[in-house]
């Protein structure tokens, strides 16, 4: 049996990696000289890189190891599923047992209405389907003119180029572009964007976006809205409480459909099993992937209403799919993750432990000179880095530069802590305890020192004019 082990020296590995592994959203060829983090192990809350350095990680991968990492339970159900069905499509009227069981499981943790569920192999792929099937709905229903999809920017949705056309990421476009029929409205950012309004006064303002562009593309032509209940990639960007009723009171008034968007937001991260829960949205379609699995398996898909699913049925195929919609093995460690976050009641520790504690600490961090507000839901919170909390001013360097510095610290002090723009990111394991909290804050509050006395002696402590 070939097994994969950790037997090269870092430096090999680095050059190994350089010469032939291709990063996404990666200068690859500026991290070919740097060298990348060599990750060779994974416990709960920690990594272990080539070095032997014990890192805890504030980010679950990405945004998905929910459950936190090494569950042997996860590799024994991916074995047995492959040791009797290693993969079958469910095209051509077929099915198999762990689709079938994963779907009925999904429906029995959705809000009520929400019973069906389209595999796919990534969030991205999800909201790629996400565009065909509300077109195809209005299509059935006699107005196809009904196409365009509104979304927000600084929204991430995903990089194929129907999840990337609809985030609302300039970066994303500039690399070919976007598909036509979809617009984007502002996002629900006070902190950046609210200036002297109220954040329930800007909330509303923002959220009234939608109406303006309704009436203005004319509601004939707008088939959906899609956002995230909380903008993730964006900067764990938590809307004003106004923000979504008044989203929801649109969406209802003019009968368009409403995308939650919960693949970072999905399977315990803020504290209920859907974002949408947290905030009170009421969904047409919920587009999930990550925590599905907690990054065991690659999967993800789009749980769709009743009235929806109902539509997209009664009229012909539904000319959409992918080879690996429901494989059987991605399906079946979905289902043990599913399992683990009900019997471990790991939802009720973030709701019960985690968060609150979290919390607590987090705002402590809100204390440092260099924190403008530090927000939290859940298990996602975001720090906005500022040369002057007062003004919640900007910084004179470029956008960016502040938080990559700060990044490098983290890395330095082996944490774990993205960056966005100046604001600095965390949602760490869905399990991780109250020590180990101590240990994340503890380490964010000596790189945020190192970082601001880095910043006084290089003269970036300025705020932008």
């Amino acid at each position: 049996m070939n097994k994969i082990t950790n037997h090269m020296p870092t430096a090999e590995l680095q050059a190994l990696d350089a010469a032939h592994h291709m990063h996404p959203f990666t200068d690859n060829s500026a991290l070919a000289k740097k060298g990348a983090r060599i990750m060779t192990a994974g416990k709960g809350v920690w990594l272990t890189d080539s070095e032997g350095h014990k890192i805890i990680d504030g980010m679950a991968g990405l945004w998905c190891v929910n459950i936190g990492y090494g569950r042997p339970e996860m590799g024994e159900v991916a074995k047995a599923q492959m040791d009797q069905l290693a993969y079958y499509n469910t095209f051509f009227q077929t099915s198999h047992v762990p689709a079938i069981a994963l779907a009925a499981k999904i429906a029995e943790i959705a809000p009520e209405g929400m019973n069906h569920t389209f595999f796919a192999g990534s969030g991205s792929e999800a909201n790629d389907t996400n565009i065909r099937m509300v077109r195809r709905y209005w299509d059935i229903k006699g107005q196809p003119e009904k196409r365009i999809i509104i979304a927000r920017h600084n929204g991430y949705h995903g990089s194929t180029l129907g999840g990337g056309s609809l985030g609302g990421m300039s970066g994303i476009h500039e690399h070919g572009g976007k598909l036509a029929g979809i617009v984007h409205i502002g996002e629900p950012n006070w902190w950046d964007q609210g200036g002297d309004m109220t954040p329930e006064a800007f909330g509303v303002m923002r959220a009234q976006e939608l109406e303006a562009m309704i009436l203005n593309l004319g509601v004939e032509n707008v088939a959906a809205f899609i956002g995230e209940p909380v903008q993730g990639a964006g900067g764990v960007i938590i809307p004003p409480s106004t923000y979504w009723p008044e989203i929801q009171r649109i969406v209802d008034k003019y009968g368009i459909l409403l995308i939650a968007d919960e693949v970072i937001t999905g399977f315990g991260r803020t504290g209920n099993w859907f974002g949408s829960q947290t905030f009170g949205i009421k969904p047409h379609i919920m587009t999930i992937a990550k925590g599905l699995s907690s990054g065991y398996q690659p999967i993800g898909g789009s749980i769709v209403c009743d009235e929806v699913a109902e539509v997209l049925g009664s009229q012909g195929d539904f000319n959409h799919g992918y080879t690996y919609s429901g494989h059987p093995v991605a399906a079946a460690v979905a289902l043990e993750n599913l399992r683990i976050l009900q019997e471990e009641k790991v939802i009720e520790h973030v709701q019960k432990v985690a968060n609150p504690y979290l919390a607590q600490k987090f705002a402590e961090l809100a204390e440092h000179p260099l924190v403008g507000e530090a927000t939290l839901v859940g298990l996602m919170g975001s720090i906005a880095l500022t040369p002057d909390k007062a003004t919640r001013a900007k910084f004179a360097a470029e956008t960016g530069t502040v938080g990559y510095r700060c990044r490098e610290r983290c890395f330095a002090n082996d944490l774990i802590m993205r960056h966005v723009g100046d604001r600095m990111i965390i949602a760490p394991p869905l399990v991780i305890k109250p020590e180990e909290i101590d240990v994340l804050i503890a380490r964010a509050k000596t790189s945020l020192d190192e970082c601001l006395q880095g910043l006084k002696a290089d003269g970036l402590m300025v705020a932008r004019a």
